[in-house]
């Protein structure tokens, strides 16, 4: 029996151009900025991505291919952990869709084909709204959220 898939929707608008929006996701030095991460890739259909920690060890733990790259409105790339990069069935996707209303941007984020209860569905729907209201952040006010923080205590 095949595994149950799920996928993940977020969408924000961020006052800013599709180009810069597009740029912050592509470009190393401004995605490390506000995700503690580059996304490091040549950026043409069929290349070769991996999403790099920004620490001094320069960990690899994403990898994919970009599938289809059409700037600066559309973005899609496939998406497995580092680990599992020999397993063509724990590859997911990722499509990021820009969209121009007047001064700002819709950004909508889609991850398909995760495997239902899994790590890394688990994973995107906690990483995802704190990825992307620390590119709003960033893009607006220039300042990233800390996206390896924690909920307080009482």
């Amino acid at each position: 029996m095949p595994e149950e898939k799920t996928s993940f929707v977020y969408v924000t608008y961020i006052a800013a151009s599709p180009q810069k929006v597009f740029e912050a996701i592509t470009r190393p030095e401004l995605a490390r900025r506000y995700w503690g991460h580059e996304n490091v890739s040549e950026w043409t259909p069929g290349s070769k991505w991996e999403h790099v920690r920004t620490n001094d060890e320069r960990t690899v733990e994403l990898v994919g291919e970009v599938v289809e790259i059409t700037p600066p409105s559309r973005l899609v790339m496939t998406w497995a952990n580092a680990s599992q990069a020999d397993d063509p069935s724990a590859y997911s996707r990722v499509t990021f869709e820009i969209v121009e209303y007047d001064d700002m941007v819709r950004l909508t984020v889609s991850h398909d084909d995760l495997i239902a209860g899994s790590g890394m569905a688990n994973g995107v729907s906690k990483g995802w709204p704190t990825v992307l209201s620390s590119l709003k952040s960033f893009l607006e006010t220039g300042r990233g959220l800390d996206i390896f923080a924690k909920p307080k205590t009482a």
